[in-house]
């Protein structure tokens, strides 16, 4: 066996709630210049957008590695990694909240029973995903506008460090700004939090149950690819919009539904799939270094507490 095993006492709300933002920072720091490559391609044929022209125009970035090559080689490789305080600031808020208390959220809507239907996992996650969204949406916008402003000579940055961001954004477009595409983030939050950590909780207790497999590493990395690639699917249309309109300029789109409208006309169907490889390399890459560390760190820290107690 790889890694910690079970432990005897199941971990506190308190060590879940740690362990998901911990473990969610740490994923980040390896997947995030896939996400960076994946907002490029997602706001490329923006109108007025920082990468590219519309319809008929030559396309600035092509496929994942090539977006990766075309910054690295524009911009310097730093440029891969704009944006990663506000992103670990995100998920040390949001991660912590929309993993963490998944299962004391489960718990409560089936008021402790054993039996955990689909409904009471589906309701679970939309209410943390929902929840983590009110609190960190700031830290979400911010990061969106980082990964998606060029460092390239002819471009003017829009924000010179994380804190003048959330200034500027408060002061230029008011506080509300900061809170911009909330209704599409929840959206996409609950679609995102109820495919992951359902798929994952699910694919993880079929696994358990009808295979050999035990609860450890296997287990936990065949469930959390599973877990991305339905996200991945499912989500993609609702993150495209999501990622257009935070990013675009102030008055630029009347609502949420005016971006999508505007993306149907202007670059049809298709546009709801930009980034889509990105985002599957780094949702699938993200889920199984986020899920396997937080189950390894979970049962660390308990192994830790049971070990400080024993020794008290």
């Amino acid at each position: 066996m790889v890694g910690f095993g079970p432990t005897d006492v199941p971990p506190s709300a308190a060590v879940k709630f740690v362990g998901a933002g911990t473990a969610a920072c740490f994923a980040d720091l390896l997947t995030f210049p896939l996400d960076t490559a994946k907002v490029r391609l997602q706001i490329q044929g923006e109108a007025g957008g920082s990468s590219g022209a519309g319809r008929g125009c030559v396309a600035k970035y092509r496929g994942v590695f090539g977006t990766i090559t075309t910054m690295v080689r524009t911009e310097g490789p730093r440029s891969l990694y704009s944006g990663l305080v506000a992103g670990l600031q995100r998920q040390m808020s949001f991660a912590s909240v929309r993993i963490g208390l998944y299962d004391s959220v489960k718990q409560y809507y089936t008021r402790g029973s054993d039996h955990v239907g689909i409904g009471s996992r589906l309701l679970a996650g939309c209410t943390t995903g929902a929840m983590a969204v009110a609190l960190a949406q700031p830290t979400d916008v911010v990061k969106v506008r980082f990964q998606a402003q060029a460092r390239s000579p002819g471009n003017a940055r829009r924000y010179c460090g994380t804190i003048d961001a959330y200034k500027t954004i408060a002061k230029e477009e008011g506080v509300h700004g900061l809170w911009k595409g909330t209704a599409p983030n929840i959206a996409r939050n609950a679609i995102v939090n109820c495919t992951e950590l359902v798929t994952y909780d699910f694919i993880k207790d079929t696994l358990l149950r009808s295979t050999p497999l035990t609860d450890d590493l296997p287990c936990h990395f065949v469930s959390a690819f599973g877990a991305g690639l339905c996200t991945t699917i499912i989500a993609s249309p609702v993150d495209v919009v999501k990622t257009r309109y935070m990013n675009s300029a102030f008055g630029q789109y009347s609502s949420v539904l005016d971006c999508a409208v505007a993306m149907m006309t202007k670059e049809g169907p298709l546009a709801f799939y930009k980034g889509f490889m990105p985002s599957f390399l780094r949702l699938g890459s993200w889920n199984v270094v986020m899920f396997v560390t937080y189950e390894q760190l979970k049962r660390a820290m308990m192994a830790a507490k049971s070990n400080g107690a024993t020794m008290a």
